[in-house]
């Protein structure tokens, strides 16, 4: 695990900010793999630096990685990262790839089969940001740490 100074507010004393970043194979078990990494990431925030990581946030990063990985698995060719960052309130996942189509997420259909991945994301993440970048895209996924109180399931305020 990396550790930075970063002046937009870290999780620790000062302004520490916790990430790590993993090269995805692309082969079968890069899914679990980039899940089990999510995991050990959130369980070393919270075990060495106090970072409070709660049982759903810790499920729902874990989620959120199988989803967005799975994405790159079906349809990037060629090398992608993973980048796992907590900040402030919150742990960012941040998946980059080499295809530069910067995916939607699709109107809900319950009689689709299948493609559901980025509904979820959005559904379960505090935001959801997909761009493009010149060698490919990112997607960027950032998710509560703390359990919500009064908040909808991603942390968000009722409207």
């Amino acid at each position: 695990m990396e550790t930075r100074s970063d002046d937009e507010g870290g999780t620790g004393p000062g302004t520490d900010l916790i990430e790590a970043g993993y090269a995805l194979s692309g082969g079968d078990g890069c899914i679990a793999q980039a899940r089990r990494d999510a995991a050990d990431f959130l369980k070393r925030a919270r075990d060495e630096r106090g970072v409070d990581v709660s049982s759903r946030a810790m499920d729902l990063t874990q989620l959120v990685v199988s989803e967005l990985v799975t994405n790159v698995r079906k349809y990037a060719p060629g090398p992608a990262l993973m980048r796992l960052r907590v900040t402030g309130a919150m742990v960012e996942v941040v998946v980059r790839d080499s295809d530069r189509t910067v995916p939607t997420v699709e109107a809900a259909d319950p009689g689709r089969i299948g493609r559901h991945g980025l509904e979820i994301v959005q559904a379960v993440a505090h935001e959801l940001v997909a761009e493009r970048q010149p060698d490919g895209k990112r997607v960027i996924a950032r998710i509560v740490l703390a359990d919500p109180s009064g908040d909808d399931a991603a942390g968000r305020r009722p409207s």
